[in-house]
């Protein structure tokens, strides 16, 4: 082991192969017979098991298994997730968030089709060159489908390694990181390396949690150094709470006739590729109807109607608590040339058909 990895402060006795050896044990047996039935682990397919792993980053298991079932029924060849359009995919990845892993998703079926004949690499590099993929996804998929012996250290695995190893250093700095990889790759058996990365990532999600873990229904609890050392619930220390920052925004829906004002998301603007209706920031406490129709004739155009509240939405983007004054407003006249680049006037039954950001799908549905 590298000095830095000596210099943290953890327990040393993973190093005896009996102990770790009956952590393995005792992990595998809890997992035959409590494992969830889950919709990727019905198939060792590669495509399923990499699909499964983007999804499921950042995102709750129950959330994502009707978006997996729907992924894969639409898309269920890397040959045909490669052919559809980005709009195609963003439309299925609606309301999962995190969009830059669908798009990156998407680029990477592109690849295996182009370079891999459409067919999942089987080499670690190979695998780790595509688009979205790091060491533990790619991990996760070669160990899983095809039992190769890769360690596979995530939220879940990080909290219970850390655990069992006692590591009192932040996971997060190099050397805790090197010293979790390895034990990660230790714990692991000869064959069955797939198998056993599950039920860590699945002990990890159902028993030992980030707060109260339930230690009384560990299979590892007597080998576990942090509940030795009561420190369960410290390590893997706690983790920083987003400081959000208050923000006001305005969205208008701008009817004429039949069609309504949409744009789509540009690259580097928050929901990049995904389309809404017109919105821009409030300043300070400055009136929502006057912003909107600034907004409107600067950006787009267009002169509008005193515009009238539709509804009110709150939600949480990145750092931002945003408080969203909807408005709906009438053309003053008719609808003027716009440069702005992809706006669109479209008819109801056309939106309907095109990915939405989460609250552009809540307006669209009020409409």
């Amino acid at each position: 082991m590298s000095s830095a990895a000596e210099s943290i402060d953890h327990d040393p006795r993973w190093r005896d192969s009996a102990w770790r050896s009956r952590l393995r044990r005792g992990l595998l047996q809890w997992f035959e017979t409590n494992s969830r039935t889950l919709p990727w682990r019905q198939s060792r397919d590669p495509y399923r098991v990499w699909i499964s792993e983007i999804m499921l980053q950042q995102t709750q298991v129950a959330t994502v298994i009707p978006y997996f079932e729907r992924f894969t029924e639409s898309f269920p060849t890397v040959a045909e997730l490669a052919a559809a359009s980005e709009q195609e995919v963003l439309r299925h990845w609606e309301g999962l968030g995190y969009y830059r892993r669908a798009r990156q998703m998407h680029a990477a079926a592109q690849k295996i089709v182009e370079e891999h004949d459409g067919e999942f690499p089987d080499v670690f590099a190979d695998v780790l060159a595509l688009p979205g993929i790091g060491r533990y996804t790619a991990g996760a998929i070669l160990s899983i489908s095809r039992d190769q012996r890769l360690p596979v250290v995530e939220a879940n695995t990080l909290r219970l390694y850390s655990r069992l190893i006692g590591l009192r250093s932040p996971p997060t700095i190099a050397a805790s990181q090197r010293v979790l990889w390895e034990f990660a790759e230790s714990i692991l058996p000869q064959r069955g390396s797939g198998h056993l990365n599950q039920a860590a990532m699945e002990l990890g999600s159902l028993v030992c949690t980030p707060r109260s873990p339930t230690c009384t229904h560990c299979p590892l609890a007597n080998g576990c150094v942090a509940r030795e050392m009561g420190l369960q619930e410290t390590i893997p220390g706690k983790v920083k709470k987003i400081q959000y920052e208050d923000r006001r925004e305005v969205a208008v829906v701008v009817r004429d006739d039949k069609r309504f004002l949409v744009r789509q998301c540009q690259p580097g603007e928050r929901w990049a590729g995904l389309w809404d209706f017109p919105r821009c920031e409030i300043a300070g406490d400055a009136d929502a109807s006057l912003v909107a129709a600034d907004h409107l004739r600067d950006a787009f155009n267009q002169t509008i109607e005193p515009p009238q509240p539709l509804m009110r939405i709150k939600h949480a983007v990145t750092k931002y608590r945003i408080t969203l004054e909807v408005l709906s407003a009438k053309l003053l006249d008719e609808p003027q040339p716009i440069d702005a680049p992809g706006t669109r006037w479209l008819t109801r039954g056309q939106i309907g058909k095109l990915p939405l950001s989460t609250t552009g799908r809540k307006i669209f549905l009020k409409l």
